[in-house]
């Protein structure tokens, strides 16, 4: 019984669909790392029951052989027998003849007995043989499949780091999306263009306090001149600004 269950499981393995079995399963990397373990084993218990059934197999062979050998073997003596018995008859010697045709009968009776044996074991040589044949084929297939289980399971975890690297490429380009307003990028541009507004403002404010200033010392330069122009008129003299638009006198040497 359990022979023939390693048998069925060898033909089980060797018909499984391995891409089917992927796609239904939830975890495809664990699924093929348990069918490696359970190819593994599975070969290690079908090569052991093969073995065992080839030796099955070539003692009966050896005992077929043996049987043929027998049966050949028991001819010869039936033969030797009877030959004998001829000599003793002819010689005028019948009890004798006798004697050896009787031996020459039983060695006949064992040759057909060995050969009945021979005959009857060669059906199950036959099968057997034809089973071994399986087997070895079914074997060879098993350890195919799990040379294609293990290069799924290569090609699998080679995909699955790609992807992982394209993730974490993809969320690593999203963290720092220049257009997202709550990534921290978006945050620090908008810290800085406060602090550009605000330094713009500070100039403006100072440009425009600088220009009062200016303008105050204009005042300031108006009100002295009315001053002298003032206290001109006062002493009999004439405004500055005619003194100024007057013509000057000749210079006498």
């Amino acid at each position: 019984m359990a022979k023939q269950s390693i048998f069925g499981r060898i033909s089980t393995l060797v018909k499984a669909n391995i891409n089917a079995l992927l796609d239904s399963a939830e975890d495809p990397q664990k699924m093929l790392d348990q069918l490696v373990r359970d190819y593994t084993n599975s070969i290690a218990d079908a090569e052991a029951a093969i073995a065992e059934t080839i030796g099955n197999l070539r003692l009966l062979e050896r005992d077929h052989q043996e049987d043929v050998q027998a049966a050949a073997e028991w001819g010869n003596k039936a033969l030797a027998a009877s030959r004998k018995a001829d000599e003793l008859r002819q010689a005028g010697n019948t009890a004798d003849a006798d004697k050896f045709d009787n031996l020459a009968k039983i060695a006949l009776q064992r040759q057909i007995s060995e050969e009945n044996e021979a005959k009857a074991v060669e059906p199950t040589i036959a099968s057997q043989t034809e089973v071994v044949a399986k087997l070895k084929d079914g074997l060879n297939g098993m350890k195919q499949k799990l040379e294609q289980l293990k290069s799924k399971r290569s090609e699998l975890l080679a995909r699955a780091k790609t992807a992982e690297a394209q993730n974490k490429v993809h969320d690593a380009v999203k963290s720092i999306d220049v257009l997202d307003p709550t990534s921290e990028l978006g945050r620090f541009e908008d810290k800085v263009r406060r602090q550009e507004a605000l330094a713009a403002g500070k100039q403006e404010l100072a440009a425009s306090s600088l220009d009062a200033q200016f303008e105050s010392l204009e005042d300031v330069g108006e009100l002295t001149e009315v001053e002298a122009r003032l206290a001109a008129l006062k002493t009999g003299g004439a405004p500055a600004q005619a003194a100024i638009d007057a013509p000057s006198a000749p210079y006498t040497p």
